[in-house]
């Protein structure tokens, strides 16, 4: 028996925000220390595959900077003075400030800060309970798949598409806007395993030389923000050619005559000229996706990255319409399948205490929102006190200036749930330590496949942690039950 045998293994799922959601195999040591973590072989979708990142894993649950007790601030904000205190007396000074705050200016001067650095149900979620119950101000995401899901949803009218278990099913893998040998490593299992088993051509569409272009039968790097010109060229080609299925056309869309004729001046020389690609570049793709009806287009989140990326994704998601590739088992285009899952999340979200008069604030617009921009405040109050969990404004939000600026504002009380002493931790007044996922039970669906997997508590969270839901405390608050944060 090899030593991997002996270990006792656990089950678990990958709480990152990447749509592959792998199931995880985890070597548990004991109770309190975890080895090393692989793909589980069982998923057929993960197949036994995980990035070096999460394979590594122990190195961040075990890693010595991990924040073990809560924090206060003493000093000047931002200055990085801080003293310990209990959770009890931690706890109870955020409920307090935000009292004062709502006695002050309305509850909606209290916003709750969240995104997706775990994206388990409960503990990404469950914030949203404490929101309704206290008719805090609403917290719209924004950063990431805007831009995109607008995009996939005006050809496609669902977020669902073929099972990406399907590339491995393809004789052409389309992978558009998206760097999977780094991001979503998944993807290339399938895709290469149709290489290697039915001869099948990778294609890789991105604005730079990347690790998936490298692995590319046919790469095309065009210049930023121009995907859509591409998609029109190759279906312009498509029809010019006689490539398009105009009998599924007829039965599955909405105007195909009309998108011929628009697409009519689209030629590869006009897409040449905007795109950076040569002529013979668009007329080999093309008719490679024409000519291979078992077309799988994986069209990713670099969509979102670019001011235009609604209408890009719009025309890449049209090619297979036009080509009939969704016929075909391994063919057809696919972004998201966070449509398929129907899951009831009232109870989770406290939706019953929903209050639809109660402003919603973007959050890409912080540094504005933080600032006082009237734009950006909805004609509310200003924002004087935040829960932050699961995001690092501070670090990732645009405006920086802007939101380091708000963070410093005096009348701002912050109070962020985290495992390290972030961006964002360091401009707060109460920094709360927080659980990892292999340390809480959570719930996980695959954005990138069709699988939901559970993920239980396997070890004990480190000595001072609080137990994963906390009850913020006080006779006065009628504060509803926190979730803890989980792993960024």
């Amino acid at each position: 028996m090899n030593q991997h045998a002996k270990l006792r293994i656990g089950h678990s799922a990958c709480p990152h925000d990447c749509p592959s959601t792998c199931a995880l195999e985890v070597e548990l040591l004991d109770n309190n220390r975890i080895g090393r973590v692989h793909g589980a072989k069982a998923n057929s979708y993960t197949a036994g595959v995980v990035c070096a990142k999460v394979a590594r894993y122990a190195d961040r649950v075990h890693h010595p900077d991990r924040l073990l007790k809560p924090l206060v601030r003493s000093g000047s904000k931002g200055e990085g003075g801080w003293k310990e205190s209990s959770w009890e007396a931690a706890l109870d000074l955020v409920a307090e400030k935000f009292i004062a705050a709502e006695e002050t200016y309305g509850s909606e001067t209290v916003w709750p800060y969240f995104y997706a650095g775990t994206m388990g149900l409960v503990q990404r979620d469950g914030i949203e309970r404490l929101r309704h119950a206290k008719k805090y101000s609403g917290f719209f995401g924004s950063i990431c798949t805007n831009l995109a899901w607008t995009g996939w949803m005006m050809g496609a009218g669902a977020l669902r598409g073929p099972d990406p278990r399907e590339m491995a099913k393809s004789d052409c893998v389309v992978i558009w806007g998206t760097n999977a040998v780094v991001t979503q490593v998944n993807v290339m299992t399938h895709a290469t395993r149709a290489r290697k088993e039915r001869g099948a051509r990778i294609v890789v569409v991105d604005i730079y030389d990347n690790a998936t272009m490298k692995q590319a039968d046919l790469g095309l790097v065009l210049k930023p923000g121009t995907d859509g010109a591409l998609a029109c060229a190759v279906m312009h080609v498509l029809f010019r050619d006689g490539f398009a299925d105009r009998a599924y056309l007829e039965k599955y869309t909405d105007d195909p005559r009309g998108l011929e004729e628009h697409l009519r001046t689209r030629t590869p020389e006009w897409a040449a000229t905007i795109t950076g690609l040569t002529v013979s570049e668009i007329e080999t793709f093309a008719h490679l996706v024409g000519t291979t009806k078992k077309t799988y287009f994986r069209l990713g989140y670099g969509f979102a990255r670019q001011r235009n990326g609604s209408v890009n994704m719009h025309a890449a998601s049209c090619i297979a319409a036009v080509t009939g590739a969704w016929q075909y088992e391994g063919g057809g285009a696919f972004h998201s399948n966070s449509g398929i899952f129907k899951l009831n999340q009232d109870v989770l979200e406290g939706t019953a205490m929903r209050d639809p008069k109660v402003r919603y604030l973007d959050h890409s617009r912080i540094g504005p929102v933080l600032t006082g921009a009237e734009d950006s405040l909805y004609g509310g109050p200003p924002v004087t006190a935040m829960l932050i969990q699961n995001t690092n404004p501070a670090n990732v939000a645009p405006e920086q200036r802007l939101v380091r600026k708000g963070f410093l504002r005096e009348d701002l009380f912050t109070c962020v749930h985290e495992q390290f002493m972030t961006d964002t931790a360091k401009l707060a007044d109460v920094v709360l330590p927080a659980t990892m996922f292999l340390e809480h039970d959570d719930i996980y669906k695959g954005g990138g496949n069709q699988h939901i997997t559970l993920g239980p508590k396997l070890i004990e969270p480190p000595e001072g942690r609080a137990p994963t839901t906390m009850s913020m405390r006080s006779s006065e608050s009628g504060w509803a039950s926190a979730t803890g944060r989980a792993s960024a």
